[in-house]
C-alpha cells in the first residue's frame, strides 16, 4: 500500500483506493462499516483492495454519506502519474 492508498494503473493515470486508511482513521471496521450501510462484505473488500472495475454511485454515495466523507477521501485518481 503506498501513501496515497492501493494505487491501480490505468494507462499512464492511476487510482488510488483509500477506504482501508479511512476506516482506520475513523476506528470503524469493515464488518460494522456494511452492516450499517447495508454494503456487502465482499464489495467493500474490493473497494480497500482496488480490486473493482466499476465504480457503483449507490455504494459511493451510501459510503460517502455514513462516513462524512468526500468521494476522493475514498477513491482517487491521478492524471499522468506514468509518463
Amino acid at each position: 500500500m503506498k501513501k496515497d492508498g492501493i494505487e491501480v494503473k490505468i494507462g499512464n493515470s492511476a487510482f488510488y483506493f483509500k477506504l482501508s486508511k479511512l476506516l482506520d482513521e475513523k476506528n470503524i471496521s469493515k464488518n460494522k462499516l456494511g452492516q450499517d450501510t447495508g454494503t456487502d462484505y465482499k464489495v467493500l473488500t474490493r473497494y480497500i483492495n482496488g480490486d473493482i472495475e466499476r465504480l457503483d454511485l449507490i455504494v459511493l454515495e451510501r459510503l460517502c454519506n455514513y462516513l462524512d466523507c468526500e468521494l476522493t477521501d475514498i477513491v482517487e485518481l491521478k492524471r499522468n502519474v506514468f509518463k
